[in-house]
């Protein structure tokens, strides 16, 4: 990892988060304690900073340098909050179409998706700031530079980001295996948010509930599911079909 991608020491992230840098994650060292990292932890809730608890070694893999036990990651692009996106595409009179990504967990996958959503004309991808794959140099370079392009909006719950969007008047379709329901069957030509969710998981059983329809690609080989991208890409562009 680059070092201007990084910034390493307990006091430096305090500052660096109560100074509104777009940290996307925080490395911790497990069993380091003290009144300093009592610190960074009130300020890491208090800005809702996605963090996690590493072994040493995982952080001496990050830098060379005298990290204290903390190593945090700087986010290339800034995050829209939910209210100010859904906003700004139903006052543009454009017909929405949003992405939403239910913990998907590669850098790479999470690149793929978003050089996808964007030739594909998505007004916003949503993803929770726990559990997601981060924004780093894979992301970046993965999505060809997309992820210049397109909004990102980063939620304490995918499940409230659900009821925010169905209060607005924007259709849910969860992409699962788990339904009857063919993709092709489905009308897609109305204000619509597509669910993706994780490479190894699939959507939580609990998103599944809440959405408003179900649906799948069909699959005729003897493999019986697709790379999460792969699969978005089937998603949105059968989208774009039906709205031209």
């Amino acid at each position: 990892m680059k070092d201007d991608q990084q910034i390493f020491g307990i006091r430096a992230i305090i500052e660096a988060i109560q100074s509104g840098t777009a940290i996307d994650k925080v490395f911790i060292q497990k069993d380091v304690q003290g009144d300093l990292m009592k610190d960074l932890m009130k300020v890491m809730k208090q800005k809702s900073v996605n963090f996690s608890y590493v072994p040493v070694e995982k952080l001496n893999r990050l830098t060379s340098s005298n990290h204290q036990g903390a190593v945090a990651t700087i986010s290339p692009i800034g995050f829209v909050e939910i209210e100010t996106l859904i906003e700004s595409v139903l006052e543009s009179g454009r017909k929405p179409f949003f992405l939403i990504l239910d913990q998907l967990s590669d850098a790479r996958n999470f690149g793929a998706i978003i050089r996808t959503a964007e030739c594909t004309g998505v007004d916003g991808i949503i993803v929770q700031k726990q559990g997601s794959a981060p924004v780093n140099g894979d992301t970046v370079k993965t999505s060809a530079g997309a992820v210049f392009n397109i909004p990102i909006c980063k939620v304490d719950h995918i499940k409230d980001a659900i009821f925010h969007l169905q209060a607005s008047g924007i259709k849910t379709i969860a992409a699962t295996e788990k339904t009857d329901q063919n993709i092709y069957d489905l009308s897609l030509n109305e204000p619509l948010a597509i669910i993706m969710g994780s490479e190894d998981r699939g959507i939580n059983p609990s998103v599944l509930k809440i959405v408003d329809e179900k649906a799948k690609l069909p699959m005729f080989g003897t493999i019986g599911s697709l790379n999460v991208s792969v699969a978005c890409g089937a998603f949105l562009y059968e989208t774009v079909r039906q709205r031209q």
